[in-house]
């Protein structure tokens, strides 16, 4: 096997899985025995309804897969098939659950894509337009919430109550931060993508000179290198390529925050009064929730999710945040742990049947 794929395969190694698990249960498990309305619990009345409302939640996770399989395909112009795209989403997923959320799996991505038949260049691009996209949709979404939600209803006051923030000037702070950093990072990759990615390479490495920070001056380096192969990948794009990318994006996003809706429909009864007007809250909040998760330092934000559930939604599921908390990472987190895993040893010996002779 090449020394790249050794590396690629450390990221995959059991402990890396083991431990975004660990922290998830710990987390739940105090949530659960410190949040949990045991009366709340004993008055759910579960129906076929419930059970409908729950096999909801667990199609939006496979419609929402389906998305980014849509977009893979669009991205590389056809050429990564059904079976293909599948695989990579489902490894991209797997190493983002087992890496910070703040680093992510591109990475991985990129090695994955460029492994199912794509050129180094083309699979740069296609991680690169990926990631954009998804910032892309972040950045535009939060002005429509404000516009028809309000400020006043997109930051919680539980996460103060229940003693993790002082005041909601901290939460908003740390929201308009992580929303900043986001809106940067799709103004500069827009910009070195479309107009100077020869430019921004050299600005990078100047950057880099820097003595504190010569350190990753190598990444800085490939970072670059890989500006410059998406550039060329994606300056003759029609305008319908990019429609078609990014409303599988929107598609596969909304989906995936539609989740958290079916699974409050499954607990919560109907006479508790939830309008539809919570339900484009409980959205919104979902959206404020993931952007300030992007800079969480554990692997697939494990620990961070649970908490800040809690504290987002807690007034719309009465009493039982706690338990849809624990589900919810169980239908949209949990699963590509597994699917991954299993996946990973097949994948390596399909693709290195095909491409490369496997070292005995």
């Amino acid at each position: 096997m090449s020394v790249r794929a050794n590396e690629i395969l450390k990221i995959f190694k059991p402990r890396r899985v083991i431990w975004p698990i660990l922290i998830g249960l710990a987390v739940a498990t105090f949530m659960v025995w410190r949040g949990i309305d045991l009366e709340a619990l004993v008055a759910v009345s579960w129906s076929w309804g419930s059970s409908f409302w729950l096999g909801m939640a667990f199609l939006m996770m496979i419609i929402r897969d389906l998305g980014y399989m849509i977009r893979i395909n669009i991205l590389g112009d056809g050429k990564i098939g059904i079976r293909e795209s599948f695989d990579v989403i489902m490894l991209w997923e797997f190493a983002s659950a087992i890496t910070p959320s703040v680093v992510g799996g591109s990475a991985v991505a990129v090695y994955v894509v460029n492994k199912e038949g794509l050129n180094l260049g083309k699979s740069s691009a296609v991680v690169l337009i990926t990631a954009l996209m998804d910032e892309l949709f972040f950045v535009l979404m939060v002005p429509l919430l404000y516009l028809f939600i309000g400020a006043e209803n997109l930051f919680p006051t539980a996460l103060i109550t229940q003693g993790y923030f002082e005041s909601l000037q901290w939460i908003k702070l740390l929201f308009w931060i992580s929303y900043v950093i986001i809106l940067l990072y799709v103004m500069i990759i827009t910009y070195a993508l479309v107009f100077k990615p020869r430019g921004f390479k050299w600005l990078l490495l100047k950057f880099f000179k820097i003595p504190m920070l010569r350190k990753w001056r190598i990444n800085a380096q490939k970072t670059g290198n890989e500006i410059m192969s998406a550039s060329r990948e994606i300056r003759m794009k029609p305008f319908l390529y990019w429609l078609k990318a990014f409303a599988a994006t929107c598609f596969s996003w909304t989906a995936r925050y539609w989740v958290v809706n079916f699974l409050i429909l499954a607990f919560i009864p109907a006479i508790a009064g939830l309008s539809i007007s919570d339900h484009f809250v409980i959205y919104g909040r979902q959206l404020v929730m993931w952007i300030i998760m992007l800079i969480s330092p554990t692997p697939g934000g494990s620990g961070v999710a649970e908490i800040a559930f809690s504290g987002f939604l807690d007034e719309f599921t009465f009493g039982l945040a706690a338990v849809i908390a624990v589900i919810w990472r169980l239908v949209s987190y949990y699963p590509y742990l597994f699917i991954g895993a299993i996946i990973l040893p097949k994948w390596i010996k399909r693709v290195y049947t095909k491409h490369e002779k496997l070292d005995a």
